[in-house]
């Protein structure tokens, strides 16, 4: 008896199963969140507002603001100019004016960051602050805007009052990124360029301040290469010491005042 016939039928029924399967079913599908997520490009050009009143007249694709000081209405009219909004928030620092801020246990709260009312948090207690993040990334969602920038995100490179290792930074990092992600937006990664290797893939683009200053801006490439926004500020630089490096960079630059009212001066 040929014992092949049996198998070959066999191996031609599994085959025509398989092509019944629905169109994109795989193994390893990519995460629902990622389709239709926004992904700035290289080089676009931005405003990045956190104090004073807003200026909407601004004439760039994408506006960086303060998530809780700026209603949904805000993000609708900038989406009808046709910008992207940014919604700012500080994940690795406590701020004392905030409507939260008694949501968070004085017990992770560490030294002051360097700006009134602000403290480092312990981002190692992630049991206590993922479901403070999530809240505060839910209103971002709710109010319409289309990424986050989650600041502070650089704690144990600092003097915080915890011993905060680099490993604590990336697990803090990623649990923010997929907070992010889960609620369909975008998330950029503020500063902490020794750590970009590790989390590029986990951000969508990256937000700097002081590159130029401090002569790190090429450890922001990957994001650049990786076709995602580095969004970049200078604050003490006048812009003809940095916009030529910045530009071939390829980097989104420009001079701000600390405050980081309305003025700027773009590259």
């Amino acid at each position: 008896m040929n014992r092949r016939v049996p198998l070959l039928l066999a191996a031609l029924l599994l085959l025509l199963a398989g092509c019944t399967d629905s169109p994109g079913d795989d193994d390893d599908p990519d995460p629902p969140h990622a389709a239709g997520r926004w992904q700035p490009e290289p080089g676009v050009p931005w405003q990045w507002q956190l104090s004073g009143r807003l200026d909407t007249s601004v004439d760039v694709p994408v506006y960086d603001i303060d998530g809780f000081d700026h209603p949904a209405s805000t993000v609708a009219a900038l989406h009808e100019r046709g910008r992207k909004v940014i919604c700012y928030l500080s994940t690795g620092a406590w701020e004392d004016w905030r409507p939260d801020a008694g949501k968070f246990p004085r017990s992770i709260l560490g030294q002051g960051n360097g700006w009134d009312g602000e403290r480092w948090l312990d981002i190692r207690r992630t049991d206590v602050l993922e479901p403070l993040m999530a809240g505060r990334i839910d209103m971002c969602r709710d109010k319409g805007f289309d990424a986050v920038e989650p600041d502070n995100m650089d704690g144990y490179a600092n003097t915080t009052g915890f011993p905060l290792t680099a490993a604590d930074q990336l697990r803090y990092n990623r649990l923010v990124a997929r907070l992010a992600h889960e609620r369909g937006l975008a998330v950029g990664l503020k500063n902490d360029l020794d750590q970009i290797p590790q989390l590029l893939d986990d951000f969508d683009f990256a937000v700097n301040e002081q590159c130029a200053e401090y002569g790190e801006c090429a450890a922001l490439s990957p994001f650049v290469e990786a076709g995602k926004a580095v969004f970049h500020v200078e604050y003490e630089l006048p812009t003809r010491e940095f916009c030529p490096e910045a530009k071939r960079l390829g980097l989104s630059s420009m001079l701000k005042r600390y405050e980081l009212d309305a003025w700027r001066k773009p590259c």
